[in-house]
Formats: C-alpha cells, sequence, structure tokens
C-alpha cells in the first residue's frame, strides 16, 4: 500500500484533535482566569530509503533520502499569559496584576484532601465564616494567632506566609475571646484578610499566593483549578507581590485570555489543511486504482 495513505490518516487524525482543542477554547471565551491551549505538531520517524555516504573515490558524498511518513501532536500547551481585568465592584471578586495562583484546598481523588491552583478570584463568605471559591474549596495562606488590630503603617512581616504552614482563612462571627460580633471584612493589595468587629479592624490573616518554576506543567483539573505536576517544580508560595507574582486587585477578576480572531483564524487553517490530506488520499486511491486497472 502506499505510505500516503497513512501519512494523511495521520493528519486528518492530528487536526481532529486540533479542532477539538480551539473548540474548547472558544467554549471558555467567558471562562473566569480560563487559560487557553494549542496544538504542537511534529514529525513522525521516516524511512530512510539510501543511506549517507561519505566522500571518496574521487565521488563526493552524497546526502540520505529519507521518506516521511506523516504527523503526530508533539504537545498540547496551556498558554499563561494573563488575561485582562473585568471590574465587577464585587469586595470579594480578586485579580492578580501578574504572575501567581490563589492556593485552594480540596477533596483529592482518594478523598484526602489536597492543594488545588486558580486564577479565579471569585470568593465567598460561607456560614461558618470560611472564605472559598464557588466550588466550596477554602482559600489558603496564613492565619494570625491571635488577630492583631490593624493600624496605619502596620508591619506586613508580622505575618510571613510559611508554604508549609499554609492553613484555612476564616473570618468568625466574634473574635477568640471577643464578644463584638463581625462587621465586615475585605482584603487589600498585599493579601491582608481584614476584619471590622465593633469600631476597630483587626488583621486575621495573609492570602497565600503561588508561583512554579514552569507553570506550562500545571494541570487542568476542572472548576477554574489545577493541580501540580511532576514536571512543575514545587509549588513557591508566598504573599503576593513576592517571588515574582503580582499584587491583589479587589473588585476585578481575570478574563479569559483567549483571543477570538486567533482562534477563528486557526480554525480556517485546521480546516483547509483537513481538507488537503484528505485530498491526498483520495489521490492515492486513484493511483491505486489506476494500478488495478493495469490487470484489464
Amino acid at each position: 500500500m502506499l505510505r500516503s495513505l497513512y501519512s494523511g490518516v495521520s493528519g486528518m487524525k492530528n487536526l481532529q484533535v486540533k479542532m477539538d482543542v480551539i473548540s474548547n477554547n472558544i467554549a471558555n471565551v467567558n471562562t473566569v482566569g480560563f487559560k487557553s491551549s494549542r496544538v504542537v505538531f511534529e514529525d513522525i520517524m521516516s524511512q530512510t530509503t539510501t543511506n549517507a555516504s561519505a566522500a571518496g573515490n574521487g565521488l563526493g558524498g552524497k546526502n540520505a533520502q529519507q521518506v516521511g511518513l506523516g504527523s503526530q501532536i508533539g504537545s498540547i500547551d496551556t498558554i499563561h499569559s494573563v488575561g485582562a481585568p473585568q471590574t465587577t465592584g464585587r469586595e470579594l471578586d480578586f485579580y492578580i496584576s501578574g504572575a501567581g495562583y490563589f492556593v485552594l484546598r480540596g477533596p483529592g481523588n482518594d478523598g484526602d484532601a489536597i492543594n488545588y491552583y486558580t486564577r479565579d478570584g471569585a470568593f465567598v463568605r460561607d456560614a461558618e465564616g470560611s472564605i472559598t471559591n464557588n466550588g466550596g474549596m477554602k482559600v489558603m495562606g496564613s492565619v494570625a494567632n491571635p488577630p492583631m488590630e490593624y493600624t496605619e503603617g502596620f508591619d506586613l512581616a508580622t505575618i510571613p506566609v510559611n508554604g508549609e504552614k499554609l492553613a484555612e482563612l476564616t473570618v468568625p462571627e466574634k473574635l477568640p475571646g471577643g464578644t463584638e460580633e463581625y462587621k465586615s471584612m475585605a482584603i487589600d493589595s498585599n493579601g491582608l484578610v481584614l476584619a471590622r468587629y465593633g469600631d476597630k479592624t483587626y488583621v486575621l490573616g495573609r492570602v497565600g499566593i503561588a508561583t512554579f518554576n514552569n507553570p506550562d506543567g500545571l494541570e487542568k483539573a476542572g472548576g477554574n483549578t489545577y493541580q501540580s505536576g511532576s514536571n512543575t517544580g514545587d509549588p513557591i508560595i508566598a504573599s503576593s507581590g513576592e517571588n515574582g507574582s503580582g499584587l491583589l486587585r479587589s473588585g476585578a477578576l481575570e478574563m479569559s485570555n483567549v483571543d477570538l480572531s486567533n482562534e477563528f483564524t486557526e480554525m480556517i487553517i485546521a480546516t483547509r489543511a483537513y481538507q488537503a490530506n484528505s485530498r491526498s488520499i483520495t489521490t492515492s486511491d486513484e493511483m491505486l486504482q489506476e494500478l488495478i486497472n493495469l490487470k484489464r
């Protein structure tokens, strides 16, 4: 059989995957914090019909003759460029103005709690006072124990974020040993969790921000979250503005980084390439038909 038949089939299969990726990007054009993906192709091994030879006996050297055997998917990359902010005006919506990911704690596949990472900063305060995302995963950071009164010129160094001592951030109805009830809360650009009880404001903790040596290695886990993989490196968790991470901006969410003009262009390219590969298969079939007709 002709090699071109299988080369054409490999191209069509790969382009179907490319269309799957493009369609997923377009479907998530309005998903908060979504990162688009791309497909990178590479050639499969080539069949060497004639080996290369060095110069000698009065003749020059000859190059090898090779016939390619089609293409394959080299990688499906996630593009972690920062999306534009979308103003919401909601106090518990946060945008990271740079690199970094919020740290969430949620159940893993085996039921044990593990860390997840997200760029989706739409948080809520649940009935127990815990700060969570929309899926109920708890936001992690450093907890002030005991809570400290917030005053002008507050020293941020008093609440460092340690990746080995992360805890769930909670804003209770009453402070431990206190009688004044909760009134309001906010998180500033440095990640400080501030809550007002009576006529005083207290620092209850600080939001942790994770960065990675290789963020492209993060694996999507659904629900706008990621899990660290074997190629991401250990998470480097600190406060916002440290280790190359951005500061927090309240009242805004990160929009998807999907570029519709680019996706539609890639869709046209994929469609034409699919047609060309299918044409190579039909042409190969016509050649085989002509060969069969020689017997007549």
